[in-house]
């Protein structure tokens, strides 16, 4: 768990209520083309991305969680329901939780592969610290931050879970912790159906942890800190590269 004291851009409030948000990164997806793919509606969870969502979902059911929220993307929203379903809650969507955009969706991405031999995609790589192919890191901080202040109203002295993606989770947890934006896509501790908790007393975020309810269901070389595997080589096509 790492802890975070003040000066996390959370301004405000003088209450004394703790609130907790768990920012949950959705289950595997069903993609068996390696498909970087990003905002791109119709990629829904495989039968092991279902049991994660189920996993979490038992792993919480004793917490006191009163809002559920998930980004509108169909691999989020699936993997809510069970959640909601264990706390008689409806699943509420924001949109401000969405996947990163990135230049490369609807195509495969990794070394090796067309993507990079392609000259006319140089150009989106010129930039890591933005990052140039894709949504500005600040700009995620700035969504994801709005986000967990929406859930954390909506649960206030509760807790609520929120499911997103996992680059915007990594880039707002990053935020919180005083860490630079830009990064080793393949050292984000965020793996599938994690949860990046985020601890509040009033407005203030005091603590950020992190588990893995379903560790023992994640392809070894799919958990956090893992060398990820490019192209149509990969398991369910999920490089962590794709920030998904």
């Amino acid at each position: 768990m790492s802890g975070t004291t003040g000066g996390n851009g959370v301004q405000g409030g003088s209450g004394d209520e703790v609130t907790v948000v768990h920012l949950m990164r959705h289950g595997e997806v069903h993609n068996p083309d390696g498909i970087l793919y990003g905002r791109r509606p119709g990629y829904h969870l495989s039968e092991l991305g279902r049991q994660m969502a189920d996993r979490v979902a038992e792993h919480l059911a004793d917490r006191d969680i009163t809002h559920v929220v998930a980004s509108p993307l169909e691999r989020a929203q699936e993997t809510a329901t069970p959640i909601g379903k264990a706390h008689g809650l409806d699943i509420a969507t924001d949109g401000r939780l969405i996947e990163a955009g990135n230049i490369f969706e609807g195509k495969t991405f990794g070394v090796g592969d067309g993507a990079l031999k392609r000259p006319g995609n140089w150009k989106y790589l010129t930039n890591p610290f933005r990052p140039s192919w894709g949504e500005p890191y600040i700009e995620q901080v700035v969504r994801m931050m709005a986000a967990l202040g929406a859930a954390r109203d909506a649960a206030r002295g509760h807790e609520a879970v929120a499911v997103s993606h996992q680059l915007p989770i990594w880039i707002v947890r990053s935020f919180a912790e005083r860490r630079r934006l830009w990064h080793d896509p393949r050292k984000r501790q965020c793996t599938l159906a994690s949860l990046t908790s985020f601890t509040f007393h009033g407005d203030r975020i005091v603590s950020v942890g992190y588990t893995e309810p379903a560790l023992d269901l994640v392809p070894e070389h799919l958990r956090a800190g893992a060398q990820p595997r490019f192209g149509r080589g990969s398991v369910k096509g999920q490089p962590k590269a794709a920030g998904a």
